[in-house]
């Protein structure tokens, strides 16, 4: 860790230490003088006997004058038997989206969080990508790990995180998390943090213990480095909620103390759980919604006092459609075939043929509608992706965050995907690409960790010689 940065004491240490709700289902799915601007984007990674559902991936943009982003991890092993990270979604994962580790545009990217864990005690192992071989002597490491560390290999800025938790995995939160079990998931699958996505403490009692859960992460990754005499700080996230039943409940000014940035889930405003069509990502409230990104960021900022460059602002790489709708806060009847679920088409297949853009200027939101149809598809446009940009430059947060990386337009055509509607790609530029340009560019920051001495793979210890 960075000799600026004084790790947190343990606990043996003698020191002492009436809106709507935003946030829908999710998809089931040292410290230097300068602001670090992360681009955080979720992408679909799996594997074939254990999966692995999609990660964040990150970017920073250039230093400005500011001092310096689906159920609990039960990380518990079986008597001996492999740690397994299995996926909450059905279905296609990279296989389907044909989108593996090799897709991942790096030169766009300094973070990986890679979603969502949820860690059994069954055994099992990671699977062959296309180089990879079962006939290496010893036990090792296969799949998208050994991909993604081979890409921070060769692309020092790049770090690796573990998002645990998310929508589906959430309920287990509680009462208990294997806190030790995640710092060495940390060591055998060559993470560079850990992230926690915890959709959402109930009461009192549930956000103090996710306090105590964030000290005790914190402690435990300081003691990890110090161990490994790593000159390294291994970091810390949260996907933090933006929707007012769920972060009045949050003790943030507390929770900010653990923390190395927010992931802020600015998405999923409306949906098919609403009564009316709506926008699902709005910067600036809307006549028809209360619910915005900048009302979010301001009680974040002001009421949980956290510093603007911790918030790493979400953004989707997907829309959100309504049927039998005149538009914006009018009723629906019924939601669109989607691309992979039904109601929710990715932004590589959005506007649709036959469907008009839209936008509104002052609330900053955009949206798809079909006359015919009488079908409307909230999502983020290349021009909304420019408003967020400069208001996240504006405003010195520290970036953005997409969910998800398979969403985006842009890269290496993609053989084999199954085509048709909400699956054919539509002319535009990568959202990701859209706004890192608006933002001022990259940073590339702190180099990532690649030394995993103690991981119980071979070939992760020795660096993947």
């Amino acid at each position: 860790m960075p000799s600026s940065y004084q790790p947190l004491p343990s606990n043996d240490s003698s020191q002492d230490i009436t809106q709507p709700q935003t946030s829908a289902p999710q998809k089931s799915s040292g410290i230097k003088s300068r602001r670090n601007l992360l681009l955080i984007i979720f992408g679909f990674l799996a594997t074939a006997f254990v999966f692995y559902k999609a990660g964040q991936w990150s970017a920073s943009l250039p230093a400005q004058n500011n001092q310096a982003k689906e159920n609990e991890k039960t990380l518990e092993e079986d008597k001996g038997t492999s740690t397994n990270i299995t996926e909450d979604m059905p279905g296609k994962g990279i296989y389907g989206r044909k989108f593996p580790p090799a897709s991942i545009p790096v030169q766009d990217l300094t973070h990986i969080l890679y979603a969502f864990a949820n860690i059994n005690p069954s055994s099992g192992e990671t699977s062959i990508i296309p180089g990879d071989s079962w006939n290496d002597v010893g036990t090792n490491l296969y799949g998208n790990f050994k991909a993604i560390y081979l890409l921070k290999k060769a692309n020092r800025h790049l770090k690796l995180l573990l998002s645990i938790g998310g929508w589906t995995y959430s309920p287990s939160f509680h009462p208990v998390v294997f806190v030790e079990s995640a710092v060495r998931l940390l060591e055998d699958y060559g993470l560079d943090g850990l992230d926690v996505d915890y959709e959402y403490p109930q009461n009192e009692e549930q956000a103090r213990g996710y306090v105590a859960l964030l000290r005790e992460l914190r402690e435990a990754l300081d003691r990890h480095a110090t161990e490994k005499n790593a000159n390294y700080k291994f970091l810390l996230t949260i996907a933090a909620p933006c929707g007012p039943d769920n972060y009045k409940r949050l003790h943030i000014k507390e929770m900010d103390k653990y923390l190395d940035f927010w992931n802020m889930m600015a998405y999923d405003f409306a949906g098919s759980w609403e009564q009316t069509a709506n926008h699902q990502a709005n910067l600036h409230p809307a006549p028809t919604t209360p619910l915005s990104v900048s009302h979010c960021i301001s009680y974040y900022t002001s009421s949980g006092s956290v510093s603007p460059n911790k918030l790493v602002i979400g953004m989707p790489l997907y829309g959100r459609s309504f049927l039998q709708t005149q538009g914006p806060g009018t009723p629906f009847s019924g939601i669109g075939q989607g691309s992979w679920e039904a109601g929710v088409y990715d932004y590589r297949a959005l506007p649709l043929p036959g469907s008009h853009l839209m936008k509104d200027d002052k609330a900053k939101a955009s949206w798809a509608y079909d006359y015919e149809k009488k079908e409307m598809i909230s999502y983020d446009s290349e021009d909304v992706g420019r408003w967020k940009g400069a208001w996240i430059k504006e405003k010195g947060l520290g970036g953005s965050m997409f969910w998800e990386l398979s969403g985006d337009k842009g890269g290496a055509e993609r053989k084999e995907m199954e085509g048709g509607h909400g699956k054919d790609p539509q002319p535009g530029r990568s959202l990701v690409a859209v706004v890192k340009e608006a933002m001022g560019g990259l940073e590339m920051g702190e180099q990532n960790w690649l030394q995993y001495e103690r991981s119980r793979f071979d070939n992760m210890r020795n660096g993947m010689q």
